[in-house]
């Protein structure tokens, strides 16, 4: 298995552990979560079920009953409800050998349709009869982060401050995913790496799919514009395996996807026509929950001025280069490469990935262990306006401006844009009114070109940088 150490050793310090222990494991569609899992306990468990997708609760309750039968219990009747499959799940770990008895609940979501008592019925299990033994470790995931995080970690009835061990399952890293590649013989180079993260995000079962002896170019035409394409239909099954109704979701993530600066609440209601209340909020938080957007405000401030920017690699694509690809009629990725709406999406989609990357930015600005303060910023002074996409606050003194260039070749900076960049910093220090020095910090793929312009720029990134192992 690549990566996941930590996340192993806390499933096998559960299992491990003299008292029943109660697991989240919980991120976004297709990162891994069962996967894990099941290698960590080598497909094994007392009693394992998945819930059923767009089902009520009499299929549900049927599924639920099947399970129990596999697992070894012989049932009279199909359970009435949740509390009397609760019921037989404990008349089945009664009768099970000695020792810890794992019990894993799959896509546990699903199984909580509208009026079943569901959570309540698992509340009862736990509260009532699982924490009050030493040998249940119950382990529950979900892709729906925004239903694991409300109903389970954040409950106020009775799961309150129950789960003993959360686990939330974030993509790759641009260096796992280089160990993944390698595993897979796929012959990428760096650069290659980077370019098929920027389309597919660190999500591992993206890049299962791709093909060895096909350049990423390639891969894409095979996962995308194909005829037989394996994610054309993914966009829309990504969202709609997450939220119960997920029209408002994607408007939200498509008015972003127009606006790579990102957008304010107020901007946001504009674009989409979805009023200033507690719902746009919640939506807002699950999508951010859920990894596909960020928010941040003026360094110094909390939410006044928030800001919500798209950050999903995946999502990105779909909507700065696929749709584009497509609107064109009947090329493919391989005959638009270099074409200006390419290269426009390889810039803000570098910036996402280096946006994931701040930890191995500030290792290689040798500042791992130095406190700071990480965020975007926007605001004026005089009259002039600028955005800097990511800005780090250091408690040594010192404030680092970043600028991410992805680019094919050693990137050449120009007395133009080191201008722009000045000007930048000098809007930055009359704004904040900051007393620290400013260093003027470029990221970039593959590396800065030494020229006379370059000497002005205090510290420079390079993609072999955000490839660094251990640096979180």
């Amino acid at each position: 298995m690549i990566g996941r150490d930590r996340e192993r050793r806390m499933l096998e310090d559960a299992r491990d552990s003299e008292y029943s222990e109660f697991v989240a494991v919980y991120g976004r569609r297709r990162i891994g979560k069962t996967f894990l899992i099941r290698e960590t306990f080598d497909y094994s468990f007392t009693f394992q079920h998945s819930g059923i997708a767009n089902s009520g609760m009499r299929r549900q309750l049927r599924a639920f009953a099947g399970s129990l039968k596999e697992a070894g219990l012989e049932l009279n009747s199909m359970p009435a409800d949740w509390f009397d499959a609760f019921d037989s799940l404990k008349d089945l770990l009664r009768q099970s050998p000695e020792g810890k008895k794992i019990v894993f609940f799959d896509e546990m979501p699903w199984m909580d349709t509208p009026k079943s008592g569901f959570v309540a019925a698992l509340e009862n299990f736990w509260n009532a009869w699982a924490s009050a033994r030493k040998d249940i470790l119950l382990i529950v995931c979900g892709s729906a982060t925004s239903w694991v995080v409300d109903k389970i970690l954040r409950n106020r009835g009775g799961l309150h401050n129950r789960v003993t061990v959360q686990i939330p399952l974030e993509p790759f890293t641009l260096r796992e995913c280089e160990l993944f590649a390698e595993s897979r013989k796929l012959g990428f180079s760096r650069r290659q790496i980077a370019e098929t993260y920027m389309a597919l995000g660190g999500v591992p079962f993206y890049w299962r799919l791709l093909e060895r002896g096909l350049s990423p170019a390639q891969n894409f035409d095979a996962l995308f514009f194909s005829p037989t394409a394996k994610l054309r239909m993914e966009y829309g099954e990504l969202y709609a395996s997450l939220f119960k109704k997920p029209a408002p979701y994607e408007a939200i993530v498509s008015a972003l996807g127009e606006k790579g600066t990102g957008l304010s609440r107020a901007e946001l209601s504009a674009a989409t026509g979805f009023p200033e209340t507690g719902t746009l909020t919640r939506q807002l938080e699950e999508l951010e929950q859920c990894g596909f957007i960020r928010k941040y405000a003026a360094l110094g401030k909390k939410n006044k001025g928030a800001v919500f920017q798209l950050i999903d690699n995946f999502t990105l694509f779909h909507f700065k280069a696929e749709k584009a690809v497509r609107g064109i009629g009947g090329r493919n990725w391989t005959q638009s490469a270099g074409s200006p709406f390419v290269s426009a999406w390889e810039g803000i989609a570098f910036e996402r990935v280096c946006l994931q990357h701040v930890g191995q930015i500030k290792a290689a600005l040798q500042i791992g262990g130095v406190a700071a303060q990480v965020a975007a910023w926007r605001g004026e002074a005089d009259g002039e306006s600028a955005q800097i996409d990511l800005v780090i606050d250091r408690a040594d003194g010192v404030v680092n401006l970043c600028e991410m260039k992805f680019s094919r070749e050693p990137y050449s900076l120009d007395a133009e844009e080191l201008r722009r960049l000045e000007r930048r910093r000098r809007i930055f220090k009359a704004a904040t009114g900051t007393g620290k020095a400013i260093h003027l910090t470029m990221v970039v793929a593959p590396e800065l070109k030494r020229n006379t312009a370059a000497f002005d720029i205090q510290s420079v990134v390079s993609l072999d940088d955000l490839f660094c192992e251990g640096a979180f």
